[in-house]
């Protein structure tokens, strides 16, 4: 049996790889047709315009009911292993909703680009990245409530990390950003597509798609992270959830 056949781990690998999909062709699409510079564009600006928009928007759609199945496994997983830890049930449910948010501002963006209507996708922007950030957050607190129990150790240090990753990404974009759109280096900056060395602030511009692909890649490492945990995760032929009970060498058994 490959691994990807154990358990629903196939869950957190296609919606990493599907997601990447939608990236990549619709980039290489935009590319190829001359709408974007090769060079670190914004994510949205590779599906900003026809016919790549549409590639963009139907993938990342398929992409948001990926992450909210995914989210709701991993609630379902969490709820399983401790059904009686009250700090972990309010973690748990908090989570939950959380990553639901993140799914519809992944869709919003999806659907309305930025030269459209820009209010909606920045909406959806600040969801999708804001919401799954702390997301990754709770999660990463979850994971430190439930080892060695559950996680190991290097679970929690691994999910530590990225969410540390997440979090300078998000930062470096937040600050960039607010400096190149506060009117010092020209307006309408979000129906610019194409950017020259020479531009007043093009390095804050490369600076701050830098930063939005980092945090894209921070939350593709997040969720491979479920892979090992969802292995322990079967579904029944009625469509209920069962978790296998995991322990630890050294460990007691305590199911």
């Amino acid at each position: 049996m490959w691994w990807f056949q154990q358990g629903l781990s196939v869950l957190p690998s296609a919606l990493v790889i599907w997601t990447s999909a939608a990236f990549i062709f619709s980039y290489i699409t935009a590319v190829t047709l001359h709408h974007i510079d090769p060079a670190l564009p914004y994510i949205s600006d590779t599906g900003t315009l026809a016919p790549e928009k549409c590639l963009f928007g139907a993938m990342l759609n398929i992409a948001a009911v990926l992450c909210i199945a995914t989210i709701y496994v991993r609630y379902k997983q969490v709820h399983a292993l401790s059904p009686e830890e009250n700090v972990i049930i309010k973690l748990n449910k908090a989570g939950l909703v959380l990553g639901i948010l993140s799914c519809l501002g992944l869709s919003v963006v999806a659907n309305f680009q930025k030269t459209a209507l820009f209010a909606a996708h920045v909406s959806g922007a600040v969801l999708t990245f804001g919401m799954g950030s702390l997301y990754m957050f709770v999660q990463t607190i979850l994971s430190y409530q439930m080892q060695p129990k559950i996680h190991g150790k290097q679970v929690f240090w691994i999910r530590l990390l990225l969410v540390i990753w997440c979090g300078v990404s998000a930062f470096s974009m937040l600050t960039c950003s607010s400096i190149l759109h506060s009117g010092n280096f020209g307006t309408d900056l979000e129906q610019k597509l194409h950017w020259n060395p020479e531009d007043k602030g093009y390095v804050l511009h490369m600076i701050t798609t830098a930063a939005e692909w980092s945090m894209s890649f921070s939350f593709f490492g997040f969720f491979l992270t479920y892979i090992r945990d969802f292995q322990m995760i079967g579904l029944f032929l009625l469509g209920s959830l069962y978790v296998q009970k995991r322990w630890f060498p050294g460990q007691k058994k305590r199911w």
